[in-house]
This record gives structure tokens, sequence and C-alpha cells, in this order.
């Protein structure tokens, strides 16, 4: 912990500032990273222990793709790199059926179910993710009695593409490498502050 600037005169300054440099490489182009002010709004100190350790989070990017998806700086992460291959839509399209799940109301249940087939599984919709017609059609029949299980189906096979295909080259990409070196770094430094801890600039 960094009881004081003086007690660490540079180490966790910087360390944090490298960290805050190495996560915005993947999201110069993210949504966040549109506006540098946003950066500060990632989950950098554990609030009410939701979120792990920083260092720690990043590393258990490379554990699992659950782990990953089950982090806001992860998913930040992983979007971000998307862009670069122009493949965020498969990302989007498991999001927003996540989000989808936490709906309650029937009528705005069937009214989000459409607006997401439009947008990513019928044909030639503007973010189409890459999915089998019989999957497709498949989810265009559960929609005439649209539930909260409609996409399960092609949700899971979309999830599936990302472990196999995108995940791998995220995890083998210099700026994730970078990071993961900065956070093995300090977590065999205990004596250095975490990188977790807020700036106060």
């Amino acid at each position: 912990m960094c009881r004081t600037l003086s007690a660490f005169p540079t180490t966790c300054l910087e360390r944090a500032k490298e960290f805050k440099t190495r996560l915005g490489i993947f999201l110069h182009k993210s949504d966040l990273g549109s506006d540098p002010g946003n950066v500060g709004k990632l989950e950098w100190n554990s609030k009410h222990g939701k979120e792990r350790n920083f260092s720690e989070d990043v590393l258990g990017w490379r554990e699992s793709f659950d782990l990953l998806l089950s982090s806001k700086n992860g998913v930040a992460a992983f979007r971000a790199f998307l862009k670069t291959e122009f493949s965020e839509e498969n990302l989007e399209f498991w999001l927003a059926c996540e989000e989808f799940k936490k709906i309650r109301s029937a009528t705005k249940l069937a009214s989000r179910a459409h607006r997401i087939f439009e947008e990513f599984i019928c044909s030639e919709a503007p973010k189409e993710v890459n999915i089998d017609h019989e999957t497709k059609e498949l989810t265009r029949t559960n929609l005439q009695a649209a539930t909260v299980t409609c996409f399960d189906v092609a949700q899971g096979k979309t999830r599936t593409l990302m472990e196999k295909d995108s995940y791998p080259r995220f995890l083998k990409s210099p700026a994730y490498r970078d990071l993961a070196a900065q956070a093995s770094a300090a977590t065999a430094s205990p004596s250095s502050c975490s990188p977790a801890e807020p700036l106060h600039t």
C-alpha cells in the first residue's frame, strides 16, 4: 500500500500510470478510449469488494475466457482488441444478450428481441454475427414467443467462436502481453503498491 508519495518517491505513481497507459493501448479505439477522461471510470480500485485487485484481474484474463468476460476492464480491453480486427459484433451481440436476459417486462422483452435480431442476426444486419443458417432460423422461430432464452443457442455459438478464435489472438497480442508482464511484476513485488489504487491527479 502507498502510505505517502514520499514513502515510495516514484515507483508507485509510475507503476499506476504505466498500467493506465498499457490498458489505454487497448482502449484507444473503444468507446471508453474515445475520451481520455473516461479511462478513469474503469474499475481501478476494489469498490465494495466486487472487483479484484487490478493486476490479479489482468492476469486472470489468460486463465479463462469466463474470467475475461466477467471483468469490466477485461470486456473493455477485449472489445478494443476486436475493433482493431473489425470483429467486435460478436462481443456486442453477446453483451446485448446478457442485458436482454435481465428484462422482466414481456412487452419490452418482445420489442428488444426483435431489435437484437434485426441488428445482429437477420441477413444484411448492420452488425451481422457469423452463425449458421439453422441457428438463424431457430432464433427467428423463437421470436414468435420471445423469452429470455430465445437467443441462447445463437449467443452460445458466438461465444464459442470468440473463445476459439479471437480470444487466443487477444492473449498473444503485444498490448496484452505487455500489460500482463506489468501485472506479474506488480504481484511479485509485495513491497510496492498495488496498481489498482486510484491516482489523485
